[in-house]
């Protein structure tokens, strides 16, 4: 019998975040993780960055293995350069 493990996978956007849990066999990467929580065919238009992946807040690439409770996350684009957000409040206030 093949070993399984369960993982999650999230995402989201300003209004709405997804959480999906999925059953894989051992041994699967986060790429696998997210192709099979059908998240591509839910969300139109997303496309999955490789380098905007992480598992529990830190970078993971598509091809890492998973362990049985990671939470795989998918990162947006930033829309505002924090540097630049930071320089907006100092005018402003």
């Amino acid at each position: 019998m093949v070993e399984r493990i369960a993982v999650e996978v999230v995402y989201a956007e300003a209004g709405r975040q997804w959480v999906l849990p999925v059953e894989l066999p051992a041994g699967a990467t986060v790429m696998q993780a997210i192709e099979a929580s059908g998240l591509l065919a839910e969300v139109p238009g997303l496309e999955v960055d490789p380098a905007r992946l992480g598992v529990f807040s830190r970078k993971a690439a598509p091809d890492r293995v998973l362990e049985a409770g990671d939470r795989v996350e998918i990162y947006r684009p930033l829309t505002l350069d924090p540097k630049e957000a930071r320089r907006r409040r100092a005018q402003g206030g």
